[in-house]
This record gives C-alpha cells, sequence and structure tokens, in this order.
C-alpha cells in the first residue's frame, strides 16, 4: 500500500510521529503484504535446501549407526551450528507476518525515512546528500505481485581519520506502483540536492524543481 500524505493523525508508533515541526511527507507506504511474506519465504530457500540435503544424510546416519559413544553429543552440537543456514531460512518464514506489520516508508522533503523490525522496531533516516543513486529492481515474484523494490545507495565518507567512503545500500521493499513510487524517489532526491547545494545567498524561497535545460 502506499499514497501521497494528505493525513493530520499523528501516532508515535508510526512514522507521522518521527517528523520534524518542519518536515512535511510527500509519499509513504508500506510492502504488499503477500509479497513481502512470499519473498521471505523463498529468500535464500535454494540454498538452504541445497545444505539440508547434504546434512540430513549424513545425520540419519549417525542416528541409524546404534553408536552411543559419547561423539553423538559432539556431533549434536556440531550440526546444530551447521545448519544455520536453515534456521536462517526458517527465521525468515516465522519472522516474516510480524516484519511486515512493522515495515513503512516515507519520502520527506528533508530525508528518506525506514521503519522495520520484528518484535520491536527502529527508525532509519537516508539524508538526500548522502544518497549516490537509485534504481528499481523487480523480479520474476515481484512482477507477478505487481510490486518492486527501490534500491538506494548511499555514499558516506569515512571521515578525516580514515580515507575513502563506505558504500552502503538499503531498500524500499514490495512496494505497489514501483514504476510511479521510483519516479517520485528519484525526483525528490535530485530535487533536493539540487536545492542544498544551491549557493545559500542566491537560493529561492521556493524550490521548484531541476528544471534547466542543457544546451551544448
Amino acid at each position: 500500500m502506499n499514497k501521497y500524505y494528505g493525513s493530520s493523525n499523528i501516532s508515535y508508533n508510526n512514522i507521522d510521529g518521527q517528523l520534524m515541526s518542519d518536515e512535511s511527507i510527500i509519499w509513504k507506504g508500506t510492502p504488499k503484504k503477500s509479497a513481502f511474506i512470499i519473498n521471505s519465504t523463498i529468500k535464500m530457500m535454494p540454498f538452504a535446501l541445497l545444505w539440508l540435503g547434504v546434512d540430513i544424510p549424513i545425520i540419519l546416519s549417525l542416528i541409524l549407526s546404534n553408536d552411543s559413544s559419547s561423539h553423538n553429543l559432539f556431533f549434536v552440537f556440531f550440526f546444530a551450528f551447521h545448519l544455520m543456514p536453515v534456521w536462517s531460512w526458517l527465521y525468515n518464514i516465522f519472522t516474516a507476518y510480524g516484519r511486515w506489520k512493522n515495515t513503512e516508508y516515507a519520502v520527506t522533503d528533508k530525508r528518506i525515512i525506514i521503519r522495520n523490525g520484528f518484535i520491536g522496531y527502529q527508525y532509519n533516516s537516508i539524508y538526500y546528500t548522502d544518497i549516490s543513486n537509485v534504481s528499481l529492481h523487480v523480479g520474476v515474484i515481484d512482477r507477478m505481485q505487481g510490486v518492486g523494490d527501490i534500491l538506494i545507495t548511499m555514499n558516506i565518507s569515512l571521515g578525516m581519520t580514515q580515507k575513502g567512503n563506505q558504500i552502503n545500500t538499503t531498500s524500499i521493499l514490495d512496494v505497489e506502483n514501483p514504476d510511479h513510487v521510483m519516479g517520485i524517489v528519484q525526483k525528490t532526491v535530485m530535487d533536493m540536492q539540487t536545492d542544498i547545494h544551491y549557493p545559500n545567498a542566491l537560493r529561492p524561497e521556493v524550490n521548484h524543481g531541476y528544471h534547466t535545460e542543457y544546451r551544448p
């Protein structure tokens, strides 16, 4: 679900309650429930099933060997740890609904806000000065569900003590009308970055966006 923001109802349990006094929402939305749960289920599934297929014959052979030696306890702990990819996959499945309920996105005139979590939740802010690229990913399941993922790449300077930049990527997952949302995010990032880097003394009171024409 996604929409343009036009409500004055504020709850501190959602993104509305996290806004600064002079901050306005341009777009906000949530992942499509069915797409989010399906994608959580198939994520890591081929790798987890392959891993399980390798470990199960070994585990069965140890069980059927009737070996009551002390090595059995070692193998129990070994395979409990060795099956971590399977446990991670099962965790994704069983927590999908809770994570979907706690996921919300907003594009404002100051930043992009992402709320996520399972039992608890957290808010992450992405400021426009840190964004280096915005792209759209639509997989096979996404096309069937009519959703897509907006991928946001951030190029953050490590500061004076460390040379270079750190590249991070975060995502707005499984939103409906992904092309439309992508257009909103791209235009907002471009407009805000243009406005931020415009000389303060020459900055107009109203930013009408980036509309200049390139003439080589």
